[in-house]
């Protein structure tokens, strides 16, 4: 295969060019590696109405629907030990609390979802529920402790709860922490 000479000279001159326009240049010698900042993922933001909507259950909550079956502790999956410990010693601060003795079932539970879309909204992260300890309840246990924990399992905003500390209410209140956005 032939080339023509014009086009070998042609090659010959770019790359005198470039060696000329690249003397001088000296190769980094750092193995560090710039990049741009990465941008924080999105979250998507919902209103109240959206937030309500979420912890709102098709089906209606009957009290023979929900038994305490637990210790009274929860975490999802991903929350560690030590978050979970530090819930239990009462090192969150308290951003809200509500107070639900006195409530039937069905007011406790609109209250309390009300409550969490509050608690939402203004970005807290760690409430108080207080549900009493179902002393007037008779041989059903305690009806409001089996109400708060159904409706917090069911919240994918909830990370964590645990009983509260004596001085708090121990088992007669709940600490719980919630997702941020």
């Amino acid at each position: 295969m032939k080339h023509k000479q014009g086009s070998d000279r042609g090659q010959d001159d770019d790359s005198s060019l470039f060696r000329e326009a690249v003397r001088g240049v000296k190769k980094l010698t750092t193995d560090r590696q710039v990049s741009a900042p990465r941008k924080p993922p999105s979250r998507a933001r919902f209103t109240r109405a959206g937030r309500l909507d979420s912890l709102v259950e098709d089906v209606p909550l009957a009290l023979g629907d929900v038994e305490d079956t637990t210790d009274g502790v929860f975490r999802r999956p991903g929350i560690q030990e030590t978050v979970l410990r530090k819930l239990r010693r009462g090192r969150y601060g308290l951003q809200g609390e509500i107070d639900l003795h006195g409530l039937r079932a069905d007011d406790a539970k609109r209250a309390l979802r009300e409550f969490l879309v509050d608690a939402l909204a203004l970005n807290a992260r760690c409430v108080r529920i207080v549900h009493g300890k179902g002393l007037r309840s008779g041989t059903k246990g305690p009806v409001l402790r089996a109400v708060v924990s159904h409706i917090l399992r069911a919240s994918n905003s909830v990370m964590a709860y645990v009983p509260a500390r004596p001085d708090d209410g121990g088992s007669g209140a709940t600490y719980v922490l919630l997702a941020r956005d």
